[in-house]
This record gives structure tokens, sequence and C-alpha cells, in this order.
């Protein structure tokens, strides 16, 4: 179940059984998740893509996923979470799903029917709820991480050697293409020295919008989740180690892409609060499987 005030909706079609409106203000009911009804138990792949504002960059990012997935041979399902978008990206995610019934659109509205902007963590979380693949894997819609590298992250969760496998920039074998701008370099690793130092220590690099996990990992940790912005990440790697699962980091290919959602004003001082937020959320319990 999804903390919060809206309604989830998932539209589209399920999965192969094979390899507009302005954000409203969020009110303060229990979120109720609802998926259409899917023929399939289910697959071995859910990709998750979290959007907002993507009607641009979103078309050539499903042909990119879409031309990947032809050339493999397991069963998969894209699910793209539309938070709030104020463009047309629920259109392009439909128009994109008419002939290919392993795209499912996520999103949730209010109780009048307008989309709400809801963050980051939110998305992803209503993603991991609705998906059914064995393992789940979510990536930014920009694909600053191509997709062809969850080749890189998938074996070791397949051969039993983590139970969840992120993509890092930190490691001296990943290669930066596009490197950012160097107030956004210093940024992260300011912000994740405060993270290794309140939340996750021995992660080096807890944002990097490419994750992998194990179906049902994914399912116990999202559910516990409290946090709805971009602090999501460190909050879901503290769950992790906290009910004793196994984190690596791998080395991927990067490129900075411009028109970030992230204020580099804002953003930091949202970040540090939600980082605080974790820690108090544990203290007082919340993360406690039996508070849920």
């Amino acid at each position: 179940m999804l903390p919060g005030g809206s309604t989830s909706q998932l539209e589209g079609h399920p999965a192969p059984d094979a390899p507009n409106a302005s954000p409203a203000p969020v009110p303060a009911r229990p979120v109720q998740v609802r998926a259409a009804p899917s023929r399939v138990v289910k697959c071995y792949l859910s990709i998750i893509v979290p959007a907002y504002n993507e009607e641009k960059r979103l078309p050539s990012t499903l042909d990119a996923i879409a031309d990947y997935l032809a050339r493999r041979e397991f069963s998969h399902e894209l699910l793209v979470v539309d938070d709030g978008s104020r463009d047309h990206t629920r259109d392009v995610v439909r128009e994109f799903a008419a002939t290919r019934p392993w795209v499912r659109l996520v999103s949730y509205d209010d109780e009048h029917g307008r989309a709400l902007n809801r963050g980051k963590g939110f998305a992803v979380r209503a993603g991991v709820e609705a998906a059914v693949g064995r393992d789940i894997l979510f990536s930014d819609a920009d694909l600053s991480t191509p997709i062809e590298d969850m080749e890189r992250l998938l074996p070791p969760i397949s051969r039993g050697d983590c139970d969840i496998a992120i993509a890092s920039r930190a490691l001296a074998e990943s290669n930066l293409e596009v490197h950012q701008p160097k107030h956004r370099e210093l940024m992260g690793r300011t912000f994740n020295k405060i993270v290794q130092a309140l939340a996750v220590p021995g992660i080096q690099d807890t944002q990097c919008g490419f994750k992998a996990f194990r179906g049902d990992v994914a399912k116990r940790l999202f559910a516990l989740a409290q946090i709805d912005g971009f602090g999501f990440d460190p909050e879901i790697l503290f769950l992790a180690s906290k009910y004793g699962y196994r984190t690596r980091e791998l080395p991927v290919t990067w490129r900075h892409c411009d028109n970030s959602r992230v204020n580099p004003m804002t953003a930091p001082i949202a970040m540090l609060r939600e980082l605080l937020e974790i820690r108090w959320n544990d203290a007082r319990g919340l993360y406690d499987e039996h508070s849920q």
C-alpha cells in the first residue's frame, strides 16, 4: 500500500508469458493502487521507468528499450509510471503500448481525476507494486545508463551473488562518457559523504538511477518505504542493509543528459531533510514490518 492520498491506475495490457492535467494538491487519504487484470502471473523481468514531463524524451527511450528487448529471449514487461506530468507523457505511453502488449502505463490521480505529482520515489514505488517480474529493474527516463547495461546488473542476481545490483559511477571501471557539470559532481560527492555518514555506509554511489532487485526483495523493501522524493534511493539501500540483503555496486557506462529534473538549489536541502527522515522513521519503528 502506497502512503499519501491519490488513486493509482494501471493502464494498458499485461506482459506476455515469454522471454495533462496539471498536478493537483495531495489529499491526506491513503493511496489505493489498482492494476488492470493481468493474464500473466509472472515474467522474468519488469522494467520500471518513472516519468515526469517526458513527452519529448520518451519516444526515443521507449524505442531503445523495445529494440533491445526484441533481441533478448526472456519474458519481460515495461511499466512507465507517469508522476503527474503536465504534458502529454501519458498519451505517448498509451500510443506506444497500443501495439505492444508488454508495455503498461501506471498513473495516479486525485478523486477529481487530476494528475498528481508525488515525486520519483513514489513513482518507482507504484511501479514496483504493480510489477510481476521475478526480477525488477528501474531506469531513469533519459537512459543516462544505456539499457544494455542491465546485462551487468542482472547476472549477479541470477547467480545468487547479491540481492540488489546497483549502477555506480564512482567505480574506477565505470565509463563516464559525458560528465555532469562540475557543480553537480561536487554536489553529488558531498551528498554521498552525508549519505554514508547518516544512512548507507560503504555505498559509493546511491543516486545513479539504474538499479536491479530480486523481485521479492523489491516488493518487501518498497512496501516499507516512506520517502516520495529523490531521497528514496538511500532509504531503499538503508532498508536493504537493515533486513540483511546483499547490495553490490557494479560499473556501467554513463552519459550525463541535460534537462535534469534535479533543482541544484533546492534538491540538496530536500535530500538532507529526507536523509534525516530515514533515521527518524527508523527510530519511530516505521520500518518495522509489524507497523505496516
